[in-house]
């Protein structure tokens, strides 16, 4: 019986190999995640030097940086990491959470994006069952936790992730129809998640002439769109607007937040849009069924 075979007919076992392989995963998310805005910003400032026609010899002088060069390193001593100490979860309890070399404390966040990697897999994979559907999923699971995270970290929203995600979320409901939604629904979930923060974003300006959310806002719910369909545009916006006013009233609160600096809206998306992912459906069909009683 071959390994796929297998995994097919023991959900248990699909869903532990799902959460072991998202955890290594995980793993690499987090040099995404510090590495990809980081190689936006040495890209935007070659396209300035160009446009402005000014030689950069430091950019010229400076060694290649992307997600594959150098080796990873302790940001503190500059320790290249081995691959014993990169094992996920494992190595960092047994450094007990600090460099090797210098003992200088390691983040918690690169754990907490490793397990997040692997619980939220580990869900899709049981919530889907065995297939395609699952393994589109579970990608779209590990580039909303990217984005997330890259979003709170700088407030950006990357094209390099979000656009492709567009484009394979419509792919997927194109050539495989009825996986998540029909090529119908989802085109139109596209333009509609564009025009819709759009048009939020115009009118917050008029009304406030402040800018209440990037462009990147805007790509995130199109890529969702694609993916889910228009008709999960109400529960994506609706739940990531609760979970906005939620968390950004208790940050004011409690933490003393700064009210006129910005909070990322991404993270927000993401979650409602995973929520949806699993569960639209159900929220949509029991808010019905409370707004609209028999």
């Amino acid at each position: 019986m071959s390994v796929l075979v297998y995994l097919q007919h023991n959900p248990i076992s699909f869903c532990l190999v799902t959460g072991i392989l998202g955890l290594i995963v995980g793993s690499f998310l987090n040099v995404i995640i510090y590495r990809l805005p980081r190689m936006m910003e040495s890209d935007w400032r070659a396209q300035c030097c160009e446009l402005l026609d000014i030689d950069d010899a430091d950019e010229v002088a400076r060694p290649p940086f992307n997600l594959m060069y150098p080796r990873s390193q302790c940001p503190h001593c500059g320790h290249p990491i081995k691959a014993l100490e990169n094992i996920p979860v494992l190595s960092y309890l047994f450094l007990k959470g600090k460099c090797a070399a210098c003992h200088n404390p390691i983040s918690l966040r690169y754990p907490f994006i490793e397990i997040s990697s692997g619980v939220f897999a580990a869900i899709v994979a049981c919530h889907f069952g065995f297939g395609l559907q699952a393994t589109f999923a579970i990608m779209l699971t590990w580039a909303l936790i990217c984005l997330s995270m890259i979003d709170i970290d700088r407030q950006l929203l990357p094209d390099d992730i979000t656009l492709p995600f567009l484009w394979l979320g419509l792919a997927c409901n194109l050539l495989l129809p009825g996986m998540f939604t029909d090529i119908y629904s989802s085109l139109l979930g596209a333009m509609s998640g564009y025009i819709v923060l759009w048009t939020v974003y115009i009118l917050f300006k008029l009304v406030t002439g402040k800018q209440g959310m990037g462009y990147g806002d805007f790509k995130l719910l199109a890529m969702l769109g694609a993916w889910l369909g228009w008709q999960m545009l109400p529960v994506i916006v609706l739940v990531s607007s609760f979970l906005g006013a939620a968390v950004g009233i208790s940050l004011i609160l409690f933490r003393h937040h700064d009210k006129g600096k910005p909070i990322p809206f991404g993270p927000y998306l993401a979650v409602a849009g995973w929520i949806a992912l699993l569960w639209g459906h159900e929220i949509s069909s029991a808010y019905l069924q409370w707004a609209f009683p028999a």
